[in-house]
């Protein structure tokens, strides 16, 4: 069954549904069908059509998100060319109103060409979409000091899922009594009287995706809050009006090889009095990995011997206050540093950075036995407490034998671990379990939140309520409910259905749903090369073409 008189590409065989059966991370999810729609009225269409006969949608667009919010059993909605990508620059609001499906990088590079920038640079950059990165509150290394894209999101339109079209914008008259969302006034008057409630119950770190954010809503009373980051479980984001800056003018840094890792507990703090753009490490376990590169750098056996990798990085307009600043930087690490680098000149800078980008590439390239599981992969938690965090990682793993590679954003407390298991070993899935459910209690219990900046998708939604009391989680199932009363837009998401364990319906393993081999190869080497561009109807359609991009 189809939407009659749909104003896009329908598909339901079997080679479509399996070239969208993945996205990145750990699921494999046969849906039951492929819709993509051209322009905003197709998205419209569908909608109607999918709450009339109750069908779930599944919102996608480059499909690189972690966490499984873009697979799903029901309808995949694939919004990466709605309305051909439109863009346009204000210089003079110093904004940019894009549609849905622009990339994020499109999105850097037309911005600067006039000297200006959305400063959020999550590494998917290149493929990702601005709807995605809406719909997950995206963040990345420059977090740090510029926040998630939260913070540059002026308004956005979406698609209801009564099937009508809304423009919320900040501090706009629809976060009060809207006709188009029955029950918004209710929603506001039950957030404001639990905001005691919510302010002692969010987790107290600098990033946080994990249920809706009702901190935010219940500060601004914008309900443009509450879709930031909701996932596409409330409706379908359309167009974004962003908040842009000009591009800051230098850049200088340090990449220290601390000794002892539990001493980024202390560094960390003292080096955010600089305000810094950015502050990143690479754990041992990362440096092992990625060991040729790291010794063929002129120090590289110094900065081998390190515990971690500490990765600063200051911007600004004055030279000489960033020497100071620089020079702040290096005496807050040398005492507990093996080596200390510096560099105050462009190139200089992004030759300390090269090692950040360096295990991307192997941790796809494993081979057959040995993959990497994201599983684990976007943990925060408070600053103080990083060090003690991976020091428990480590044994977490190490308890279960199973190898994890991890780094991140030191500056938010905010890591990313990779699980390397074998998979040829017989009980690889229950050791994998076993490390999610320790690993999850490890972080609520040091305060932290289990979705960091990649959002709660299938994987982490039944951690939502261990992160919050009854209470919380009672006002999430309203927003859910008020904007989406028949459930449609990705239910499991956000709002668990099924409390089972999250580990299953895996791209690998003897469990794993069998494909054509052609379109197994292909979601291979799109998830081995990052080709998350390619359209995945050409993977279904031309599989050899595809492989030559």
């Amino acid at each position: 069954m189809r939407p009659p008189a749909f104003p896009g590409i329908w598909r339901d065989d079997e080679r479509a549904r399996a070239a969208y059966a993945e996205g990145a991370g750990i699921y494999r999810i046969i849906p039951r069908a492929v819709a993509i729609p051209a322009t905003t009225a197709a998205v419209l269409a569908v909608v109607r059509w999918a709450a009339a006969n109750e069908v779930p949608l599944v919102p996608r667009g480059a499909g690189s998100g972690m966490p499984g919010h873009n697979v799903g059993d029901g309808v995949i909605l694939d919004l990466s060319v709605l309305d051909g990508a439109p863009l346009r620059i204000d210089t003079e609001r110093l904004e940019a109103i894009t549609g849905s499906a622009v990339r994020l990088a499109t999105l850097e590079d037309y911005a600067g060409r006039q000297g200006l920038r959305m400063p959020v640079d999550p590494s998917s950059a290149r493929w990702a979409t601005v709807g995605g990165v809406v719909s997950t509150n995206a963040s990345g290394s420059r977090t740090v000091k510029y926040g998630p894209v939260r913070r540059w999101v002026v308004g956005l339109t979406m698609v209801t899922a009564t099937g009508s079209i809304v423009r919320l914008d900040r501090g706009g008259e629809e976060s009060e009594g809207v006709d188009w969302l029955p029950g918004a006034s209710e929603l506001g008057a039950a957030v404001r009287q639990a905001r005691w409630r919510v302010d002692a119950s969010f987790p107290k770190v600098r990033k946080n995706t994990a249920g809706y954010a009702l901190d935010h809503y219940a500060e601004s009373g914008d309900l443009v809050d509450l879709v930031i980051g909701a996932e596409g479980t409330l409706g379908i984001v359309t167009e974004v009006t962003w908040r842009l800056e000009p591009i800051p003018r230098l850049r200088v840094g340090v990449r220290a090889a601390v000794r002892d890792i539990r001493r980024l507990g202390a560094l960390v703090p003292a080096i955010l009095e600089l305000a810094p753009s950015r502050v990143e490490f690479l754990d041992a376990s990362f440096l092992g990995f990625v060991g040729d590169a790291v010794r063929a750098l002129p120090r590289g056996d110094r900065l081998a011997s390190g515990a971690a990798l500490l990765m600063i990085e200051l911007e600004g307009e004055d030279q000489g206050a960033l020497e100071r600043e620089l020079e702040r930087a290096v005496g807050i690490v040398r005492a507990d540093s093996a080596d200390v680098e510096v560099g105050r000149r462009e190139a200089e800078v992004d030759a300390l950075w090269a090692l950040r980008h360096a295990a991307s590439s192997k941790l796809a390239r494993l081979g057959d036995s040995l993959r990497s599981l994201q599983v684990i992969e976007d943990a925060c938690v408070p600053i103080a407490k990083l060090g003690d965090y991976l020091v428990a990682v480590r044994a977490i793993a190490d308890q279960r034998r199973i190898p994890v590679v991890m780094f991140g954003h030191a500056g938010d407390g905010h890591v990313h671990a990779n699980l390397l298991p074998d998979i040829s070993r017989g009980d690889w899935e229950d050791a994998v379990r076993a490390v999610f459910e320790d690993v999850s209690r490890l972080v609520v219990a040091l305060g932290g939140s289990p979705s960091g900046e990649h959002g709660d998708g299938r994987l982490r939604a039944g951690l939502v309520e261990r992160v919050y009391p009854p209470e919380v989680a009672d006002l999430f199932q309203r927003v859910k409910t008020t904007f989406d009363p028949a459930g449609i837009f990705n239910p499991g998401v956000k709002i668990v259905l099924d409390h089972g364990s999250p580990i299953g319906r895996l791209k690998v393993g003897a469990g794993a749903v069998p494909l054509a081999p052609e379109i197994e190869a292909g979601l291979r080497r799109i998830e081995r090369d990052g080709g998350y561009a390619i359209a995945r109807l050409q993977l279904a359609d031309d599989p050899l073409a595809s492989s030559a991009r």
